[in-house]
């Protein structure tokens, strides 16, 4: 029930802030279906939730946080995209954290690619068992796959954190940093709020 208010909350904030488009595509919807023109209604119909996309996808950089640890995001360097913008399957966000050498991200796709694979590695362990560089964690209670890299040119640690939510994939990646420390920046970011969004 929480979820259909969310949806219908974001619905209403699209309709108010982007509404002469949404308008625009709603109706040349309606005028190509009425008109049994069903390829130019499915057209309009895929622009307007790629308006939709872009609205949710506003709505996750609010939840983000500003700062993980000592480092400081980087608002010039946010990016969003919505599915009528240019990236296939949907929403797109990306903010970026601190400095070289140390660096953060947090990426959250839906309809990723890599989801398949995650959900198998996460629901049958065995598959993963020989790799010592990457394991299943849980995290806020979501279960996520942690990959350490070590780097090549100064043997420094970096870690990948995956974490699904059905078909929406939150990755987040530090640079130079330990097991622990990335555990502790994936406990500040509010899984449970951009779960119900990005859905």
């Amino acid at each position: 029930m929480k979820k259909a208010f969310v949806t219908i909350g974001l619905f209403f904030a699209v309709a108010t802030g982007f509404s002469q488009e949404f308008d625009k595509r709603l109706t040349s919807a309606r005028t190509a279906y009425a008109s049994k023109d069903f390829s130019n209604a499915r057209f309009a119909m895929t622009q307007m939730l790629g308006i939709l996309d872009e609205a949710i996808a506003k709505e996750i950089l609010k939840l983000l946080p500003t700062k993980l640890g000592a480092m400081d995001y980087k608002p010039k360097e946010d990016q969003l995209t919505g599915g009528s913008t240019g990236y296939a399957g949907g929403l797109f966000v990306n903010r970026f954290f601190g400095n070289d050498p140390k660096t953060a991200s947090i990426e959250i796709v839906n309809n990723s690619p890599f989801i398949t694979s995650i959900n198998a590695f996460l629901n049958m362990p065995m598959i993963g068992m020989g790799d010592s560089d990457q394991k299943s964690v849980k995290v806020q209670g979501y279960k996520g796959i942690l990959r350490k890299q070590v780097g090549t040119d100064d043997n420094k640690l970096n870690f990948e954190l995956q974490i699904p939510f059905n078909n929406t994939l939150l990755t987040l990646k530090v640079n130079d940093t330990t097991e622990n420390e990335i555990t502790q920046f994936a406990n500040a970011i509010p899984l449970l709020k951009l779960a119900n969004v990005a859905q």
